[in-house]
Order: C-alpha cells, then sequence, then structure tokens
C-alpha cells in the first residue's frame, strides 16, 4: 500500500499502480485535447479584433486601457458577491444533507431522492425566472426607469405562474417515487422531507428576482448578505426541528424541508423589506401596482426563461446521467466521482458568478446602444473566467489528495482504493474545469444578448450529442472506464465553449443584441 507522506503529497503502492493511472490520463488529454486547442484558437482570433473596436484606439490608446480596466473593475465589483450567493445557495442544501446523515442512512438515502425529485424542477423554474437580469439590465442601460418596475413586477408575476405548477407536481413526490421502482418506506421519508419545502418555492424565485434586480443595478451585496442570513436560518432551524432542540419538536425529515421553507421566506421577504426603503432601490418603486398585468412583457420573460431553464436541464441531466454510468462500475467509481464533482461543482461557483456578472455587464451595454462596451463586457467576463479556472486547474493537479482528504480519511486502508481514483478524476478535472467556465461565462454573455435559443440548441447538442455518447463510448468499448466518463463529459463542455465562444464572437455579424428598449432623451 501507499504511504501518506503529509498534506500535499500522497505515494500510491508501487509502480504499476501510478502508470496505471498516468496511462488512463493520458489516453483522456489526447481525447480532450483538440476541443481544448480550438476554444483557444477562437480567443485568440477574437480578442484582436475587440480591441481594434475598443474607443480611442490608435491616437488615443491610454483612453482604450481605461476602459477595459473599468470594465474589469465594474465585472468583478457585480461577479464576486453575485459567485457568494452561488456558495451560500449550496450551503443550504449540504447543511441538510449532513443533518441527515446525523439521523441515519436511511434517511440520507430518502433525502438524496426527494432532491432529485425537487432540483431540477426548481432549476427549470429558476432558469426562466433568471430572465429577468438581461431585460431589467438593458432597461437600465437605455436609462428607462420605469421599463425596469414592469419588468421587476411581471418577473413576479411569472415566477408565481410557473412555480405553482411546479410545486404541485413536487408535491407528489411520493407517488413519482413509487412509480420509479423505490421501495415505499424510502418514498414516504423522501415525501415527508420535500413537502414542507415546497411552500418556500415560490418564495426563492421571487428572491431570484430580486437578485436580478439589485445586480441589474449594480448592488449585489445585500442578496449576499440576506442569502447567508437564509443560511443562518436554514442550520439553526434544521438543527432544532429534526433533533427536537430550542423548544421544537423533533420531526426528522419534515423539519428540514419546512427550515429550508422558512429560510427561502426569510431571505425574500427581508430583501424586499430593503429595496423597498433604501434610496438606490426605492426609487424605482417595484410594488406599485403590482396587480396589473402587463401579458406582452410577461411572455417576453416566459420566452427569453424557458431555453434557459432547457439549457440547466441538459447540463443537470448530463451529470446526473455520469453518476448512472459510474455506478454501473462500481462503488469505488461512483464514491470517486462524487468527491472529484463536489471539488468541481465548488470552483465552479465563481465561473458562474462571472457568468451572471457577465449578463448585467453586456445587457447595460446594449441598453445604451454602446457596441463595444458590449464586446469588452464579454472578453472580460471570460478572461477573468479563464484566470481563475487556471487557478483552480493548478491546485486540482498540484494538490490533489488534501482535497480528497476533506472527504476521506486517508489513513483508513478501505479507503485508498476511492481516494486515488478520486485523485485521478481530478487530474481530468482540471482540464474540465476550463471549459466548463468558459461555456457558462458565454451562456451568460449571450444572454445579455437576449440570444438563448440557439444557446440552448448547442447546449443539447454538446452536452448530450457528443458529451454523454463520448463519455459512453470512451468508458466501455474503449475500455477507459470512470476516465472515460470524465473525458466524455470534458469533450461535450468543450464543444459548447467553442461553439459559444464563436457565437458571441460573431454577434455583430448574427445581428445579436438589438435593444428592446429606446433609450430615454
Amino acid at each position: 500500500m501507499g504511504q501518506y507522506q503529509g498534506p500535499l503529497v500522497y505515494a500510491p503502492a508501487g509502480p504499476s499502480a501510478t502508470k496505471a493511472r498516468i496511462d488512463h490520463v493520458v489516453c483522456g488529454l489526447i481525447a480532450f485535447r483538440g476541443a481544448g486547442r480550438d476554444a483557444i484558437v477562437v480567443l485568440m482570433q477574437a480578442l484582436p479584433e475587440e480591441l481594434e473596436r475598443a474607443p480611442g484606439r490608435g491616437p488615443t490608446p491610454t483612453r482604450a486601457r481605461a476602459a477595459w480596466t473599468a470594465e474589469t473593475r465594474a465585472s468583478l465589483r457585480l461577479a464576486v458577491p453575485l459567485a457568494l450567493t452561488q456558495v451560500g445557495q449550496i450551503a443550504i442544501t449540504a447543511t441538510d444533507t449532513v443533518m441527515m446523515g446525523w439521523i441515519g442512512p436511511e434517511a440520507l438515502a430518502a433525502g438524496a431522492l426527494a432532491i432529485n425529485v425537487y432540483l431540477p424542477l426548481f432549476l427549470f423554474a429558476l432558469g426562466i425566472v433568471t430572465a429577468v437580469a438581461p431585460f431589467a439590465a438593458q432597461a437600465l442601460g437605455a436609462n428607462r426607469r420605469r421599463e425596469v418596475r414592469r419588468v421587476v413586477r411581471q418577473g413576479f408575476w411569472v415566477a408565481a405562474a410557473v412555480g405553482v405548477p411546479i410545486a404541485v407536481v413536487i408535491w407528489q413526490a411520493r407517488p413519482i417515487l413509487l412509480a420509479l421502482g423505490q421501495a415505499s418506506d424510502t418514498a414516504a421519508m423522501a415525501e415527508s422531507y420535500v413537502r414542507p419545502m415546497v411552500w418556500g418555492l415560490v418564495p426563492a424565485l421571487w428572491f431570484i428576482v430580486l437578485r436580478s434586480f439589485a445586480a441589474a443595478l449594480d448592488r449585489p451585496r445585500p442578496v449576499m448578505i440576506f442569502m447567508f442570513g437564509g443560511v443562518a436560518v436554514n442550520a439553526v432551524l434544521d438543527y432544532g426541528l429534526m433533533f427536537g432542540h430550542f423548544g421544537f419538536p423533533a420531526i426528522g425529515l419534515a423539519g428540514a424541508g419546512a427550515a429550508t421553507s422558512v429560510a427561502h421566506m426569510f431571505m425574500f421577504f427581508g430583501l424586499l423589506a430593503y429595496v423597498v426603503r433604501r434610496r438606490g432601490f426605492r426609487r424605482y418603486a417595484i410594488l406599485v401596482r403590482l396587480w396589473r398585468h402587463d401579458w406582452s412583457r410577461f411572455a417576453q420573460i416566459l420566452r427569453l426563461g424557458t431555453p434557459i431553464g432547457v439549457t440547466i436541464i441538459a447540463e443537470v441531466g448530463m451529470f446526473a446521467a455520469a453518476a448512472f454510468l459510474m455506478g454501473l462500475m462500481g462503488t469505488r467509481e461512483l464514491a470517486a466521482h462524487a468527491i472529484a464533482l463536489q471539488c468541481a461543482s465548488i470552483a465552479f461557483m465563481v465561473p458562474l458568478g462571472i457568468s451572471q456578472a457577465a449578463v448585467i455587464r453586456t445587457g447595460r451595454a446594449v441598453g445604451a446602444g454602446d457596441r463595444a462596451g458590449v464586446g469588452r463586457a464579454g472578453w472580460v467576463a471570460v478572461a477573468l473566467g479563464a484566470g481563475f479556472t487556471t487557478l483552480t486547474a493548478l491546485l486540482f493537479l498540484l494538490a490533489p489528495w488534501p482535497l480528497v482528504g476533506l472527504f476521506l480519511e486517508l489513513d483508513v486502508p478501505g479507503n485508498r482504493a476511492v481516494a486515488e481514483f478520486a485523485v485521478t478524476l481530478l487530474a481530468i478535472a482540471a482540464l474540465f474545469q476550463l471549459v466548463d467556465g468558459a461555456q457558462a461565462i458565454c451562456a451568460g454573455a449571450l444572454r445579455g444578448l437576449r440570444d438563448t435559443r440557439v444557446p440552448m440548441v448547442i447546449a443539447a447538442i454538446g452536452y448530450w450529442g457528443v458529451g454523454f455518447i463520448a463519455s459512453v463510448v470512451l468508458a466501455f468499448p474503449l475500455g477507459l472506464g470512470g476516465v472515460g466518463v470524465w473525458v466524455g463529459m470534458a469533450l461535450g463542455l468543450a464543444v459548447v465553449a467553442v461553439l459559444m465562444l464563436r457565437r458571441f464572437h460573431l454577434r455583430e455579424r448574427l445581428a445579436l443584441g438589438v435593444p428592446v428598449f429606446a433609450p430615454a432623451q
């Protein structure tokens, strides 16, 4: 067996184990190299043209540099709080999961099933509601304050119209799980968790509407603060309601669901109270004539948002299918996959925050009629994402054992095989990070231009037509196993990244980003 040599190095058992892992990774890198090279070529072709479009090019290069510097600062001010907000969202589910494990393996299994029913439907609704962001950003760019109010008001309407039917479906979690062949006891426990959680679904979507509004105003910090307040509320109520502390009854999984609902309500109503009282938000009067319908704006949000929701489901589905493929190989592969994917998912929160910032920055530039500003916003976001994902890739390559050690006791002999395979997958995840961040950020930049239908098709083809099929072929006929699954996913993401980069580069030729609102005089 190998020996643990401190926090940064773990030596595998013998040269044969090392060679086997290296062979797997090399095969994966050869398959991955071509698509990654194409993404770099597209980026290198695009940047010189964007610099040519920059204002002040030629006689006043200082002005051009100042514009790019200002864009970088503005994007960072938006992206950092938005990324931390995403971390907070993950923390709520993670807190529930940890405390379910304290109850026992049966509760943990039931909770996992419940989340698999709830999360895809919630993410689909979330994708639709995020269409508020580009509309609000373009209205602000055009200095059309009244249109901002109309967009936010109809965002609340869309959230309710989409959220209520989805809540009704989720309410039937037990029959759904029984129809899928799950044990009746487990299905009943899963339903006891998800039914209380349903009551917070629409407030959670309304919170997304307010998050989009605040981000469009370049004021994301209150959103981050209330998100972490929700994390604290959820943790305290989880502990109280699940185990009978602080004078609460011990109601197990139902307590976790109730805590999550209360946390979402706290976040929404707390942020709403803030924005209707603070001067920077109050002037938009987002609750004025809230009852008044605006079917044209309602339909616009729905048309723009539905492809976003489908795109999210396509990506989530690919990762779920990958987990299924790993499960066919054995417990070692599935456990290592879960560890590597959790590391990659946490690191992905920063590119996701940059992507959300790109929606706002490109949207505001479109609304202001600033074509050069659109390019700066998009390419600055791509550059920021590339810089961060390069750092995380280096972390995964140079220090994988401390990361794996967060999930497993490395000194326990029974954990050794899982840990070694997780390290192998983290080497693939290092490259995986680069293309995953690029495709997410480019998708955000295109959403700021209100371009969602073609990106939806690109995502579906890349994730399933390339990613999933490549995972199956590499894993089974070609014998790469779990490494093949991860290389296949990376190939799919790389194809999406290349096509998204190319589409943003050609945005003017494709007539993308036509303003919705005429600039105010």
